[in-house]
C-alpha cells in the first residue's frame, strides 16, 4: 500500500509539472525539456558506465549545443544532422587518438544516447511551438502524453481483463497482444474525446493518438530490452515509485517526434 501511494503521489506531482510547463510553454517548457533530456542521457550513460568518461561527457555538451539550436529555432534539417555528424567526428577522433582506452561499445553508446534521448525528447518543446491552420501547439503537446500514458493505462487494463496471448514473451512476459490492441484503441478513443472537448478535429486527434500509441509501445519495449541486456531493473530513482526519467518517459521518447511529424504533415 505504501509503495502504491508513493507511486501515486509522485505521478500526480509529475503530471502537475507537465501540465503547468505545457500550458506555460516558452522558457519554462524549454528548461523542463532540457533538464529531463540531460538527466535521461546521464541515466543512459550509466547503463554503459560511461557517465564519467570523456565520450559520455562529450554527449552532454553535444546535447546542450543541440538545445541551444532548438531554442533559437534553427531549422531541424540543419541542427539535427549537422550536430550528429560533427559529434560523430569528434567521438571518432577521441576513439582513434586515445586508442585503446575506450571500447567501441562505449563510443557507440555515447553517440546513440544523444539521438535516442536528447534529440527525440526535444520534440516535446518543438511540438509546443507548432502553429498553423491545422492545430495549436499547446493542444498538440498534450496529445503526446495522452497517446503514450493513455496507451499504457488502457493496455494494462485490457491485458489484466482478457490478455491471453503474449506480445513479447521473452522481453516482457506480462504484456499481451490483447492489451496492446486495447492500448491503441483506448488511446485513439481518448484522443477523439480530447478533440471533442477542446473543439479541435476529433478524428485527427484520434488518428494521431492511435498511431502514437503503436510507436509508444515500441518505445516501452525498446527501453525494457536495453535494461534486460544489462541486467538492471530501473534506469534511476529520481521519481519515487517509477524509477528514473527513462523509466517514466520511455514511451514519450517515441511519441513526441511522431506527433510532431504527423502534425507538421497534416498542417501543411
Amino acid at each position: 500500500m505504501k509503495s502504491f501511494m508513493t507511486r501515486l503521489i509522485s505521478g500526480i506531482v509529475l503530471l502537475a509539472i507537465i501540465i503547468g510547463a505545457g500550458i506555460t510553454g516558452g522558457l519554462i517548457l524549454f528548461l523542463f525539456t532540457l533538464v529531463i533530456s540531460l538527466i535521461g542521457y546521464w541515466e543512459f550513460c550509466q547503463v554503459f558506465q560511461i557517465e564519467k568518461k570523456v565520450p559520455g561527457i562529450l554527449g552532454l555538451f553535444a546535447s546542450l549545443l543541440y538545445y541551444v539550436a532548438v531554442y533559437y529555432e534553427v531549422s531541424m534539417l540543419v541542427a539535427g544532422p549537422m550536430l550528429l555528424i560533427t559529434y560523430l567526428m569528434v567521438l571518432m577522433a577521441v576513439y582513434v587518438f586515445t586508442f585503446p582506452k575506450y571500447k567501441t561499445e562505449e563510443i557507440m553508446a555515447a553517440y546513440f544516447g544523444v539521438g535516442y534521448v536528447s534529440l527525440m525528447l526535444s520534440f516535446l518543446y518543438q511540438t509546443r511551438l507548432l502553429s498553423g491552420s491545422g492545430a495549436d501547439g499547446k493542444l498538440l503537446f498534450f496529445l503526446i502524453f495522452i497517446c503514450s500514458w493513455g496507451c499504457d493505462t488502457c493496455a494494462y487494463a485490457v491485458g489484466m481483463l482478457i490478455g491471453k496471448h503474449k506480445l513479447a514473451p521473452v522481453l516482457s512476459p506480462k504484456k499481451s497482444i490483447e492489451g496492446a490492441v486495447g492500448g491503441v484503441v483506448g488511446a485513439a478513443l481518448l484522443g477523439y474525446l480530447y478533440g471533442l472537448v477542446l473543439q479541435i478535429p476529433p478524428g485527427v486527434c484520434g488518428v494521431l493518438c492511435g498511431v502514437g500509441a503503436v510507436v509508444s509501445q515500441i518505445g516501452d519495449l525498446a527501453a525494457s530490452a536495453i535494461k534486460r541486456n544489462h541486467n538492471i531493473k530501473d534506469y534511476g530513482h529520481l521519481i519515487p515509485g517509477h524509477g528514473g526519467i527513462l523509466d517514466r518517459f520511455d514511451s514519450v521518447i517515441f511519441t513526441a517526434p511522431i506527433i510532431w511529424i504527423l502534425a507538421t504533415w497534416i498542417m501543411k
